[in-house]
């Protein structure tokens, strides 16, 4: 397993990170006992970068992790989000979302918080209340690193120069098909000192030939992800599922991804991704030939 430092905190993490979703059984039925499964073998691969959000499973990826965690809360680098799907970014709610939070995970501090799906819509409030907020929970002690999440990199880009922020999260943006968050994301975090999350190296399941339920088979996403699949078919291994592999090590070999999140309930997934963790890349003829095929050319979602 590979380590790094994280943003500006100084904080050692894996660059491969447990994501919480499935946990909260967003992708299917799973128990108590399969996360703390997870959970404990997560550790024993040398990963210590766990995200989770209140919005998973309503609030049960979080009850679960804390669960799992209990007397192990120093092994890991926990990082959850605010606010609820839903619900007002305001500061008063902020600060509440991340109380629940806590009681939820168990614990009396969250090592990242971060703003929950960044959209257009709450760009100003979240500058404004949901930042304030978050500084003002970091001045009491009960987070130590803040950061945001949104799928367009584009908004993220005034909150990576604001010098408030720590980290930010993007996801299907620095993919195989689609590594759009190359264009300025990537350079703007580098230049301020800003950590990258990378989320769903995998589209959504696409490259795993195992789109989510909610990706419609006849629509023009799958159609063009198809076509772009077809293209960097010089990529994928012999064994079923071949892109996994490629897809990881595009990611978790890059300098400007600090940590790579895998969602899994499988202890056979977690593993086969552990091992992609060495550091080693794609092919530099292979790494070339791919960087050539989509550039500036981010997917319609």
């Amino acid at each position: 397993m590979e380590y790094t430092k994280f943003g500006k905190t100084g904080a050692r993490v894996s660059k491969l990170g447990l994501g919480g979703a499935p946990l909260g059984g967003d992708y299917g039925p799973v128990t108590d006992e399969q996360v703390t499964e997870v959970i404990d073998r997560a550790l024993d691969l040398g990963i210590n970068f766990i995200d989770t959000a209140p919005l998973y499973g309503r609030g049960e990826s979080e009850r679960r992790i804390g669960k799992a965690l209990q007397g192990k809360r120093e092994k890991v680098f926990l990082a959850s989000k605010a606010v609820m799907r839903g619900e007002s970014y305001s500061y008063d709610n902020t600060i509440r979302s991340v109380e629940e939070s806590l009681k939820r995970l168990g614990t009396d501090y969250l090592d990242l918080i971060q703003m929950h799906e960044l959209s257009e819509l709450n760009t100003e409030i979240g500058m404004n209340e949901t930042i304030p907020a978050f500084l003002k929970l970091k001045e009491q002690g009960k987070v130590r690193a803040i950061g945001v999440n949104a799928f367009n990199p584009a908004l993220l880009l005034p909150f990576v120069r604001s010098g408030h922020i720590d980290s930010v999260q993007t996801f299907c943006r620095y993919m195989l098909i689609d590594y759009s968050a190359m264009d300025e994301l990537l350079p703007t975090a580098r230049e301020h000192g800003v950590s990258v999350i990378n989320g769903s190296v995998l589209g959504m399941g696409l490259l795993a030939d195992n789109p989510a339920p909610f990706i419609k088979k006849d629509s023009p996403l799958v159609k063009e992800a198809e076509r772009r699949i077809q293209e960097i078919a010089f990529l994928r291994k012999t064994e079923p599922k071949g892109l996994i592999e490629p897809a990881m090590r595009f990611s978790l070999s890059s300098p400007d991804i600090t940590v790579t999140l895998t969602g899994t309930t499988s202890l056979r997934s977690l593993s086969l991704n552990a091992s992609y963790s060495d550091g080693v890349g794609l092919p530099q003829d292979e790494l070339d030939r791919l960087l050539i095929l989509f550039p500036g050319q981010p997917m319609t979602w």
